[in-house]
């Protein structure tokens, strides 16, 4: 049974967001509040507008039109690395891993990431043996990243999110790929990452967002079609139409 959303204080918010590549329209008008504490899912259909979105709210991209706000600053102008040190992580679709350099190392860049130059300290190696150790492959931490299997890689990348110490933690298609078991223990990984920090996910396996949400958002042509709890969401009739398939 999935907790209760921890706090009812927003914080990330956007307000008329939209993204245009020439004449498309990926991202229209977009209002949207995220709670503190939340597990938020985001579903929809492929090129709905989802992976544009959160890469607005990381700062992968830059908006063409409106806001985000996190913890109630004006973020809509800051470059990714600005937003990394307030706290935004963001783990990609693809697995984004430095194949060649060992699991530690792939940890600690993260970790150093999250810091002002002249603040990089002795700790990083210790943030990243924790991130290691969270996520469950601390034993893999002298391998090279590119040699350890690819579920080992995704929960890497989970660490490398981790690293970045994060108050919001953006997935994008976290099980992609995955085994039935590896999807459980993920689950159950972003259970326990939810103690402490706000998930926002992309996710297509709908027992997957049903078991871990407590909110879903739904895109359709880069507009929200739909917002609610599983539930409510379930038994939308404009959902069904247009995604569920029912």
């Amino acid at each position: 049974m999935k907790s209760a959303v921890k706090s009812a204080m927003t914080l990330l918010r956007a307000r008329n967001l939209s993204k245009s590549f020439g004449g498309v329209h990926a991202v229209q008008n977009v209002d949207f509040d995220l709670g503190q504490g939340e597990i938020r899912a985001l579903i929809g259909p492929n090129g709905a507008g989802k992976t544009t979105f959160v890469s607005l709210l990381s700062g992968r991209i830059t908006a063409t039109a409106g806001s985000v706000e996190f913890r109630g600053q004006d973020i809509t102008g800051l470059p990714i690395h600005k937003r990394v040190r307030k706290g935004i992580a963001y783990t990609f679709q693809i697995t984004s891993i430095f194949p060649n350099l060992t699991v530690l190392e792939n940890a600690a860049i993260a970790a150093q990431n999250r810091c002002q130059p002249e603040a990089i300290s002795a700790d990083i190696r210790h943030d990243a043996d924790l991130a290691l150790q969270q996520v469950g492959i601390a034993h893999l931490k002298d391998e090279p990243a590119g040699t350890i299997a690819y579920g080992h890689q995704r929960l890497l990348e989970v660490a490398m999110g981790l690293a970045l110490n994060p108050v919001l933690l953006i997935f994008d298609e976290p099980t992609q790929g995955l085994s039935d078991a590896e999807i459980q223990d993920f689950c159950a990984l972003v259970k326990q990452i939810n103690q402490s920090t706000t998930v926002l996910l992309i996710e297509h396996n709908m027992s997957v967002v049903m078991s871990l949400a407590h909110r879903i958002t739904v895109f359709d042509r880069g507009r929200v079609l739909a917002q609610g709890s599983p539930d409510q969401i379930r038994d939308n009739a404009a959902v069904q139409a247009a995604y569920l398939g029912s």
